[in-house]
């Protein structure tokens, strides 16, 4: 059988459902045959050897040796004599466990003991010891193993490439009739399509050469959809080269399903784990060419917090971590760890790239400073975000929301040194004849060709964008605004005061005979004016005290005897007799235009000139404390005095807030908004259109309401 008719021989498998409606509901026909299909092929892949294996196994065991699977293992070859790293000892195959429908049971059992540990160990995951007691309590066993027993998959007739298929398919079917939790495990076909040529179409010259050894690692790898349509571009385009698949999961039956793929297609090489790809590195000291996950959306990391916090760092990321509820970035930085070093025209340091699958989140959640906004800023620093691909909604079998394919490599190409390509692709999408899920739509083969080929050329039109890395980039400054106080001695404010300190009786009293009880609007001058009713009282009556006291009590009196009053003075907290900023770097990296007056410096930097060399700063409001994001490439100051000064002139930026990174005003943060990079502005419909379209309802409202009453 050949790859191209590989369908007919995944239908008959597919009937034996069959014979487990039922027992199974369709979601769970998977328990019984994956397992099944694993284990018809390992019996026929095992039996030209099968013979020489029994009796090796009957002489170490004759001899009381232990630990003989790895003789066995070898001694155990394919049709091309090569060893194949697993065995059966067992005196029983398909054939015979239909020879004994009675005790079938328990010679299936038997049957699968009799494998070496790394195949038991699978079937572990598999559990499929309860499934072969169920099947039993149904007697539904022996007619579904005698099914499958009449499967012919002895390599000569279905080789590993056609066999890979058929489990792909059979996976794919499982995992559309399972859609209430399919999106855990299993990304639609057509999107891991579009991921892999985006990963592997740059690379296609080098792939195509003779002898080329590849290594693709995918660490939350599910059921291994991705690692196997991988596998078939490489073999589509180069049937000579030699590609080693690695993959890690979290979930034992998606394990134990990638594991058997990986036997099922002969890859020995390579390797899939079972385990915690935050917590657990499987490959330490491995690097790979090509990564692709799809990480399951907003994953809560809580668990895994307490592990990573011992750590220096993550991954060899040292900045701030995502929040607890959504670690997806952290899949991100996993992979990036595992790239190889790069350095162009060498062979040993050859670089790498990747694809993953995110939701909306990792673009933009979090403000600058926030550890997902630190990481976007580092990949993109470092210049590895190559392009990130806006796919459609109702793409993925449990959400309907939208999702985005990142392409992150160490390696870009010359042209896309310092770029950042994003390609819209929200509308290029195909209804489904029938929904699985949450599933409605999917993207045909025309719409991943043209995605795939807009990548390829990388140029501006109206679904694709190439960016500067600084265009994700801006500071997030705080504005200020001053506060303005009116000041008024009434009933009711002193007798709060007075509650709070009464030692200042006498001393009220000698400031409202001052000042009087009309308000006013300028708290500086009365403040003065009361220092000095208070500076002129006898001591005995002053009742002010010096230290942390007293600054409680003026606290205290501007709370209960002042209101903030926008027509009133700004406040002032200082006043500098020299130049307060001299020689300091506020605005590191930045070109401040050539026209700008030192006053005007000051001013957006909240210090005011007197024009004899002296500078007020006003004390800040906080109510009306406001941020701004100021584009990376613009200067801070042409921006607030063409964005903000106009609108609110007596504001100014918090020079006070300096970001660690860089020491200059404000935050640095990164976002990636596709909203606003292809947002299309479309005008309203004329209000002549809209009242007629209005009046036209109301006439046919009005026309069944007389066929009601008539």
């Amino acid at each position: 059988m050949t790859p191209a008719n590989f369908q007919h021989l995944a239908n008959f498998i597919w009937s034996v459902a069959d014979l487990l409606r039922g027992p199974y509901r369709p979601p769970q026909f998977e328990r019984v045959m994956l397992p099944l299909t694993v284990l018809r092929r390992f019996d026929a892949v095992l039996a030209p050897s099968k013979a020489a294996v029994l009796k090796r196994h009957a002489e170490l065991s004759a001899k009381g040796m232990a630990n003989i699977d790895a003789v066995l293992n070898n001694l155990a070859k394919d049709e091309d004599g090569k060893p194949l790293g697993f065995h059966n000892h067992s005196q029983l195959d398909f054939q015979k466990l239909k020879g004994d429908p009675d005790n079938i049971g328990r010679h299936l059992a038997d049957y699968i003991n009799g494998f070496s540990e790394n195949i038991r160990k699978i079937f572990e995951r598999f559990e499929f010891d309860k499934e072969i007691e169920k099947l039993e309590e149904s007697n539904r066993l022996y007619q579904v193993v005698s099914q499958f027993a009449e499967v012919d998959l002895h390599p000569k007739r279905v080789d590993n490439i056609t066999m890979g298929l058929v489990f792909e398919d059979l996976i794919r079917r499982f995992n559309e009739a399972a859609n209430e939790t399919a999106g855990d495990h299993f990304t639609p076909r057509e999107v891991i399509q579009l991921m892999v040529n985006l990963l592997l179409e740059p690379d296609t010259k080098v792939l195509t050469q003779a002898g080329i050894i590849v290594t693709i690692c995918d660490p939350a790898c599910g059921t291994g959809g991705m690692l196997a349509e991988a596998q078939n571009w490489i073999r589509a385009h180069n049937d000579q080269a030699t590609v080693k698949v690695f993959g890690q999961d979290y979930n034992p039956r998606s394990y134990a399903v990638a594991a058997s793929d990986l036997l099922i297609k002969g890859h020995k090489d390579g390797q899939v784990v079972l385990g915690n790809t935050l917590t657990e590195d499987p490959f330490p000291d491995q690097r790979f060419d090509y990564l692709l996950a799809n990480p399951p959306f907003g994953v809560d990391w809580k668990a895994e917090k307490k592990t990573i916090d011992r750590w220096p760092n993550f991954r060899g990321y040292n900045g701030k971590l995502p929040r607890i509820n959504d670690g997806a970035l952290l899949f991100l930085l996993y992979m990036m760890s595992k790239f190889q070093d790069y350095k162009a025209g060498s062979r040993d340091k050859p670089g790498s790239r990747t694809a993953i699958v995110f939701n909306g989140s990792p673009l933009f959640t979090g403000g600058a400073g926030s550890g997902e906004s630190e990481i976007r800023r580092w990949i993109i620093e470092h210049d590895q975000l190559e392009a990130i691909v806006a796919l459609p909604e109702q793409m993925f079998y449990n959400t309907g929301i939208g999702t985005f394919i990142w392409v992150v490599t160490n390696r870009k190409a010359k042209h896309r040194k310092g770029k950042i390509q994003l390609i819209d692709a929200r509308e290029r999408w195909a209804p489904m004849k029938r929904s699985l899920g949450d599933k409605r739509r999917y993207l045909d083969q025309a719409a991943i060709d043209d995605v795939t080929r807009e990548h390829g050329s990388p140029e501006n039109n109206k679904t694709s964008r190439v960016f500067d890395n600084a265009d994700f980039g801006y500071r997030r400054i705080t504005v200020q605004r001053p506060l303005r106080l009116r000041f008024q001695l009434t009933t009711e404010a002193k007798e709060r005061f007075l509650n709070t300190c009464p030692e200042l009786f006498d001393a009220l009293q000698a400031v409202e005979d001052a000042v009087g009880t009309y308000p006013t609007l300028d708290w500086n001058k009365t403040w003065d004016k009361v220092q000095k009713v208070i500076k002129h009282l006898p001591e005995d009556m002053k009742g002010w005290t010096a230290g942390a006291k007293g600054t409680a009590q003026k606290k205290i009196f501007r709370e209960c005897f002042t209101s903030v009053d926008p027509e009133a003075m700004p406040v002032v907290a200082k006043q500098h007799k020299t130049d307060p900023l001299g020689d300091s770097q506020l605005f590191p990296g930045q070109t401040l235009p050539d026209d700008l007056s030192t006053r005007d410096l000051y001013a957006v930097l909240g210090l005011y000139a007197d024009g004899k060399g002296k500078h007020t700063e006003y004390e800040a409001d906080p109510a009306l404390k406001d941020v701004e994001s100021v584009p990376l490439k613009e200067d801070i100051v042409s921006y607030v005095l063409r964005e903000v000064r106009p609108y609110v002139a007596d504001a100014w930026i918090d020079r006070v807030a300096v970001d660690e990174q860089d020491g200059g005003i404000g935050k640095v943060g990164c976002e990636i908004n596709f909203n606003r990079v292809f947002f299309q502005y479309k005008a309203p419909r004329p209000l002549k259109e809209i009242d007629a379209e209005l009046a036209g309802v109301e006439r046919r409202i009005l026309e069944l309401l007389r066929e009601v009453t008539e």
